[in-house]
């Protein structure tokens, strides 16, 4: 029975094809059952119910400010199940602004922080397979060119060790945005994980996005976010 299940993931991924260990002692009916390849590992990978394929939303500025019954939004619009979120808010920026020169308006700007932990294992991988195959692991995320600020987004990935604390491999990602011709769209990130050592167990994935709230609030999402385990990798067919 067993080996029916190790055949069925055989089949389903292609995995002596590509390489893959296939112990005896692998749960193979989980494996199959929680189906950990070429899949979203995160949960809930588009929290502000839009994607990639259709563009943003123009914002609609009023220029006015909320009713007075109605207390000024602060926080972002959406569903964010599955997600730990937090927001920094960041100081005033004065620095452009000339001595003696009294300003009324000036831009508050939050950063809105999202972040899932994967645990490998419990999402079907084993200890073989990651300490020996270390199976690509491919990172994708796309974001909305708000032209808030010249900094909106920032991406920080780790893989763990066991303990949950241990970083063995990092991505971070803080782009810098081009605010001299106006574009609205969604810009995508990736990166791919691969010969990344023995011990990874968990995958700590963190974006952050800068909302504006000057009268209105304004903000930048992010959609269509995967972390996806390969069987195959690059130039092995």
């Amino acid at each position: 029975m067993a080996a029916d299940w190790k055949q069925k993931c055989d089949s389903r991924w292609q995995l002596g094809a590509h390489g893959v260990p296939k112990s005896d002692s692998v749960d193979w009916k989980s494996v199959f059952e929680k189906k950990p390849f070429e899949r979203n590992l995160l949960q809930n990978p588009s929290p502000y119910g839009v994607n990639h394929t259709i563009p943003p939303p123009e914002p609609h500025r009023s220029g006015m400010p909320p009713p007075p019954n109605q207390p000024p939004q602060f926080e972002p619009d959406g569903n964010f199940s599955g997600w730990k979120t937090s927001t920094e808010v960041l100081p005033y920026d004065t620095s452009g602004i000339p001595p003696g020169v009294v300003v009324c308006q000036l831009p508050q700007y939050r950063w809105f922080s999202l972040e899932q932990c994967v645990d490998l294992k419990a999402e079907g991988l084993w200890d073989q397979l990651l300490d020996e195959f270390q199976p690509e692991i491919v990172i994708e995320d796309w974001y909305e060119e708000s032209q808030l600020h010249k900094s909106i987004y920032q991406l920080d990935v780790k893989l763990l060790g066991a303990d949950g604390k241990t970083v063995i491999k990092q991505h971070t990602y803080n782009p810098v945005e081009n605010l001299e011709c106006y574009s609205h769209t969604w810009k995508k990130v990736s990166h791919v994980f691969s010969k990344y050592g023995p011990g990874v167990r968990y995958i700590h994935f963190l974006h952050r996005l800068k909302n504006q709230f000057m009268i209105e609030f304004f903000n930048t999402k992010v959609t269509d976010s995967s972390i996806i385990i390969k069987t195959s990798k690059a130039g092995v067919k």
